[in-house]
């Protein structure tokens, strides 16, 4: 499986990081769009403790299924083995008729840019504040562009978005919203997530 190499940066404001991005040389390569995702926990994997999932995604120009684990919340704790399909309802269609039903719908939001190699994206999500992660082929080049972001590494997060919700909603109760049926923008937020912070 490919690792791969990314930190988030929470709570962001998108207009001071558009701004950087632009005066340093990247480009956007999507605008924000909607994103959906369908994701499924084989029987095996949660039988093995592994945390992990498959996920099927709509990424507004393609379609991928994703086979992702993560090993530890670090800089480099994520794998991941993905292919693009030809569409989003009929791929969760097959996994269904398999008995592979998934636990949780989400949808978010993402805007694409590229500084070189380099893949920085604004995420936003149901009841989160706004964050962006940095993708990159090594460690050096998410901490060096971090610091032309303006971003202090200290305040890096690594790991899945359930991460950066435990973050905001220290209270929460269970997993995250791996454990919501439902993640959409127009539902209310879950009564176990408990305050903001």
């Amino acid at each position: 499986m490919k690792t791969e190499i990314e930190a988030k940066f929470i709570d962001v404001d998108f207009d001071e990081v558009r701004s950087k991005l632009t005066a340093s040389g990247a480009v956007c390569t999507q605008p924000m769009r909607l994103m959906r995702r369908a994701l499924i926990e084989p029987d095996h994997v949660i039988e093995a403790g592994r945390d992990a999932f498959l996920r099927i995604r709509d990424e507004g120009d393609k379609v991928t299924v994703t086979f992702k684990e993560f090993k530890s919340e670090s800089l480099s704790g994520a794998l991941e083995r993905e292919i693009i399909v030809s569409d989003f309802d009929e791929t969760i269609a097959i996994f269904a008729e398999c008995g592979q039903h998934y636990r949780t719908f989400q949808e978010s939001r993402r805007e694409t840019w590229k500084l070189g190699e380099t893949e920085i994206v604004l995420d936003e999500w149901p009841w989160l504040r706004p964050y962006i992660e940095i993708e990159a082929l090594s460690e050096d080049d998410v901490m060096s562009t971090s610091e032309t972001l303006g971003f202090e590494w200290k305040d890096a997060v690594f790991g899945s978005v359930d991460v950066v919700y435990k973050k905001q909603y220290p209270d929460l109760d269970g997993r995250g919203v791996i454990d919501v049926p439902e993640v959409r923008f127009s539902s209310e937020l879950p009564k176990h997530f408990g305050k903001s912070i």
